[in-house]
């Protein structure tokens, strides 16, 4: 498995989505490696896998390096709104 760790990539180039919580970095077969926030937050893993071919990169970092974790209460609230308003309409008619 060793065989295949393309390189040792500090955390800082790497490319953060806040959205989908996961680290890109190009891969030379033209994807991009990736991993996730909470991999590297619980100590899963340190090494981003390529979804295209079998490259896969080590992530040098310090725990308290990594963003905090998106709430997820948010985003759960915004989605009961539309359900809210559905029954508001359903019982107008």
């Amino acid at each position: 498995m060793a065989e295949n760790i393309y390189d040792e990539i500090e955390l800082e180039d790497l490319t953060y989505d806040p959205t989908l919580q996961i680290y890109h970095y190009p891969c030379p077969c033209g994807d991009r490696f990736e991993i996730s926030l909470s991999d590297l937050r619980e100590g899963e893993t340190d090494i981003g896998v390529c979804p295209s071919c079998s490259l896969q990169i080590r992530v040098i970092f310090e725990v308290e390096d990594l963003p905090e974790p998106e709430p997820e209460g948010g985003e759960k609230g915004a989605m009961m709104v539309p359900g809210e308003q559905q029954v508001a309409v359903a019982a107008g008619l």
